[in-house]
């Protein structure tokens, strides 16, 4: 470089960082830099509009709708935790009714009952976080068209979608408050979608 020539600056269409023209990676109209480059590639392929992240335009999803998924999803979470009691606690169940009636085994039948609660919260982690991770929704929100994804519009990683599950679980405890504060906010975030730093999105047709 000459000492007297002055290097562009041109500004990420993500991120909005001055960066120098040279280094920014060009998708159709968007500069986007070094940074922000995988994330954006990877929004491209996850099928986020770049225009409507860019511009703060996603379509979020309200109350209701997401209140419609969490139903289909439970039916669902439903039936595999009756399979999975069934092969794992079978012979359990039964001899825990049994167990119920008698005082001196009610320290089995609590032990009992708390290994198929530990089973649920795990299949029902499992099934949030994989889904959401791998196909950026679960099965109730890919019936309605909805996605979740990252406040910038990126996907969100299985770390994040694990923890946005145990999230949730605080935002049924506070007396289902954190859900029922997607109904008042500008961008329909419940509680665990503000700790998380997600939003739940409606699919572009």
């Amino acid at each position: 470089m000459e000492p007297n020539s002055v290097q562009e600056i041109r500004y990420c269409s993500e991120c909005g960082q001055p960066t120098p023209a040279d280094e920014l990676a060009r998708f159709g109209e968007h500069m986007v830099c070094p940074n922000c480059k995988n994330s954006y590639a990877q929004k491209l392929r996850e099928g986020v509009s770049p225009n409507l992240a860019a511009a703060g335009g996603f379509r979020y999803a309200g109350f209701w709708i997401r209140f419609l998924a969490y139903i289909i999803d439970a039916i669902i979470l439903g039936v595999m935790n009756s399979v999975v009691n069934m092969i794992f606690f079978g012979s359990l169940m039964t001899a825990m009714r049994e167990q119920a009636a008698n005082p001196a085994e009610m320290l089995s039948f609590m032990g009992t009952m708390g290994l198929v609660s530990l089973a649920g919260m795990a299949v029902g982690c499992c099934y949030e976080a994989l889904f959401i991770a791998k196909m950026g929704a679960t099965p109730g929100k890919m019936a309605l068209s909805l996605k979740v994804v990252r406040g910038n519009g990126g996907p969100v990683d299985l770390g994040r979608a694990f923890g946005r599950y145990f999230a949730k679980i605080l935002s049924g405890i506070i007396l289902l408050i954190g859900y029922i504060m997607a109904g008042f906010d500008s961008q329909k975030r419940a509680l665990h979608d503000m700790i998380c730093d997600t939003r739940v999105i409606k699919r572009e047709n």
